[in-house]
């Protein structure tokens, strides 16, 4: 065989590797993450879980892995599911949400990895829905509240503890619409004072005017806030 034949043998054989391997596809995504996809029914309804030190989603009817999502030197603690997103709280103290077919976004909260560090029991409560839909998701340590837009992870509004006191992001109720969360002073406050009640738009105060979480384009056209009428 000469150098033509064997050559257009190489290229052959290179152009079929796709073929082989196209069951599954890597992707390799800054901070040392690894998102793997598996071919799949598209339509078949699919469940997450933690498995490992990854993130994975399967076929409810088969288990058959549809992708898998792992960062190196770290591992997912709590998962919270919604519809097209998979929230992950890593060990590290960063929050990503991953969709069918990429890692949507990073974000890193201040001091919850040094909090969570050697106590993994304490992820339990740190990532909190908004609202039904899960448009927004809070991320609950001791010292601050943090609220993310679901859509692109941007920050919309914080809630620091008051001096003082700090979140349980363990002890949670969500009555109609409302996160309420219990806001330990030492035994100095009343009960009712150690609450905060926040939604979406932020901490629920009588007349307040929040700026809205839309995404850009398709908030109101005068660019105003959300009024929110006092209670009666």
């Amino acid at each position: 065989m000469d150098r033509t034949r064997l050559a257009l043998t190489a290229v052959a054989a290179v152009l079929a590797l796709p073929l082989v391997t196209a069951a599954q596809h890597a992707d390799r995504t800054p901070y040392g993450d690894r998102f793997d996809r598996f071919a799949a029914p598209p339509a078949a309804p699919v469940a997450v879980r933690i498995r490992g030190a990854a993130v994975e989603a399967y076929d409810r009817a088969t288990g058959a892995r549809r992708w898998t999502y792992g960062r190196r030197g770290s591992r997912p603690l709590a998962l919270y599911r919604a519809p097209g997103h998979a929230f992950a709280l890593w060990t590290d103290g960063m929050v990503t949400d991953t969709g069918p077919r990429r890692v949507r976004w990073h974000r890193a909260v201040p001091g919850l990895g040094a909090w969570l560090a050697g106590r993994p029991d304490r992820a339990a409560g740190v990532l909190q829905p908004l609202d039904a839909g899960a448009r927004m998701l809070a991320v609950v340590t001791p010292e601050r509240v943090s609220a993310f837009r679901a859509a692109d992870g941007d920050l919309r509004w914080l809630l620091p503890a008051k001096r003082g006191c700090a979140f349980d992001p363990a002890r949670t109720a969500h009555p109609h619409g409302v996160l309420l969360l219990a806001q330990p002073c030492g035994g100095r406050d009343s009960w009712s004072q150690e609450l905060a009640a926040v939604d979406g738009l932020g901490k629920i105060t009588p007349g307040r005017t929040p700026l809205g979480n839309d995404l850009p384009g398709e908030g109101r056209p005068d660019r105003g806030g959300n009024r929110v009428a006092q209670p009666s």
